[in-house]
């Protein structure tokens, strides 16, 4: 597709394809659709994270919404899986994220949801693209009375605060915890620290005073050293560290070790496996994920089924087969029983339930699970063409693969970014750090 990729739209802000008539055409196009030709006033929500691009992209998608006879309903900066959250409990029509993720402050990005708070089939957003770009909408714009409204709700961030507050029992609290929470001055910069000191925790927030430019600078999930230290620092039971848009999720034990996403799915599998509600016994993971984890479920007669990376596969697979939790190793996790999305505050919520329930500590949750050691390096690249068709490129992985042995390369590009990324994982360091020049230097020689 021209537009969407893994994760919807992404890019630098101000620069093609998130300039302002390219956005103010995506909000005629997703009206359209939603209509599929037939004038009918529909409603959307339009959430944003904290980059300062965001209200230039707020417009410009919110002038093409209402031009179309559409309602726009602003909420302004909150978590990606909010907004997923509110397209169901306001009955919307679609919900729309402003927002790059973990990206830098420079780039952003624009994510749909359905009316059922799930990501776009890519048949919608092919459908999309094709509005967008031909001549079809010219004619279709609202006129006079029939032209939509803009209207900015003020009162969402109590109802997602009194959503994820449900998704623990009621007689249930988290006092007695300390938790520093990065914010990575992003979306959840308000709501995280007010729900964990709403339960009853002793709330350290760091990284919640957002400027429009330093969302994801060197804090967050993207960057855990600094939850990593402060959780140290502050003497904590637990750190949380988010990403920028709220969706994916980090943690710190009392040991101030990182907790990656696939540990996150280890400690969850096991919880819902004994009480009985892991339907199927199966975990959906990605290509990505840890052979660690994949060792973990076995022990516990878990099967793991793997799916492309990008959570929207995930989900996917999740409703395919009816499956109830899925995730990745970069922290976003699927409780598909609490939200239709990857939820970084509610997957939180989650582990934090099993340690009060439990009476044990984050380090003795996960002492069972054994990553194996794993290295990823980044190349940027100038295009993407199908690394099949790479001759030199395929050669490499193939000879990285008989080097490994018992082992994985993993060689893809990235859904979100100008990147192919090298993984390899194996016990032997030497091994990997070999696999991972081969495959880099191929990959620099033909791509770069």
């Amino acid at each position: 597709m021209k537009l969407f990729g893994t994760d919807g739209i992404r890019g630098k802000a101000n620069v093609y394809p998130l300039v302002g008539d390219l956005t103010y055409k995506l909000g005629q196009a997703l009206v359209y659709a939603l209509n599929s030709g037939k004038n009918k006033k529909k409603k959307i929500i339009i959430g944003k994270d904290t980059r300062l691009s965001g209200y230039m992209l707020e417009s410009a998608l919110t002038s093409g919404v209402v031009s179309m006879g559409a309602d726009a309903y602003l909420v302004g900066p909150m978590p990606t899986p909010a907004i997923a959250f509110l397209v169901r409990s306001m009955r919307a029509d679609a919900g729309v994220v402003i927002s790059a993720s973990h990206n830098p402050y420079d780039d952003n990005g624009i994510k749909i949801f359905s009316h059922k708070g799930l990501k776009l089939s890519e048949d919608v957003e092919k459908r999309i693209e094709d509005y967008i770009f031909n001549d079809e909408l010219n004619s279709k714009g609202a006129i006079g009375e029939n032209i939509g409204r803009a209207y900015r709700i003020r009162d969402t961030l109590g109802r997602y605060i009194v959503f994820a507050k449900d998704t623990l029992p009621y007689t249930m609290n988290l006092e007695g915890l300390r938790i520093v929470v990065d914010c990575a001055n992003g979306a959840t910069y308000k709501v995280a620290p007010m729900i964990f000191e709403e339960l009853g925790a002793d709330v350290i927030a760091i990284n919640k005073e957002p400027n429009g430019t330093n969302i994801n600078e060197k804090c967050g999930s993207t960057y855990p050293s600094a939850i990593i230290d402060a959780s140290r620092l502050y003497r904590a039971d637990v750190g949380i560290a988010f990403d920028g848009d709220g969706d994916r999720v980090f943690m710190v034990d009392d040991k101030y070790r990182l907790i990656d996403g696939d540990m996150i799915l280890a400690i969850l599998a096991k919880d819902m496996k004994e009480k009985g509600i892991l339907k199927n016994n199966t975990v959906v993971g990605t290509i990505m994920t840890n052979y660690g984890l994949e060792q973990f479920l076995d022990n516990i007669d878990v099967r793991l089924e793997r799916v492309n990376v990008g959570d929207k596969y995930i989900v996917k697979r999740m409703l395919e087969n009816g499956f109830n939790l899925g995730g990745e190793q970069s922290g976003h996790i699927i409780l598909s029983d609490l939200n239709t999305t990857g939820d970084g505050i509610i997957t939180a919520l989650a582990v934090l339930s099993i340690m009060k329930e439990s009476g044990k500590s984050l380090s003795y949750l996960h002492k069972d699970y054994k990553k194996i050691p794993e290295k990823t390096v980044n190349i940027t690249v100038n295009s993407k063409p199908p690394i099949d068709d790479i001759k030199e490129l395929q050669e490499s992985i193939e000879k990285a693969k008989k080097i490994i042995g018992k082992g994985r390369v993993v060689v893809r590009y990235s859904g979100t970014e100008p990147l192919l990324r090298i993984t390899v994982e194996s016990q032997d360091s030497k091994k990997v750090n070999e696999c991972i020049n081969i495959i880099a230097e191929a990959a620099k020689k033909n791509l770069s």
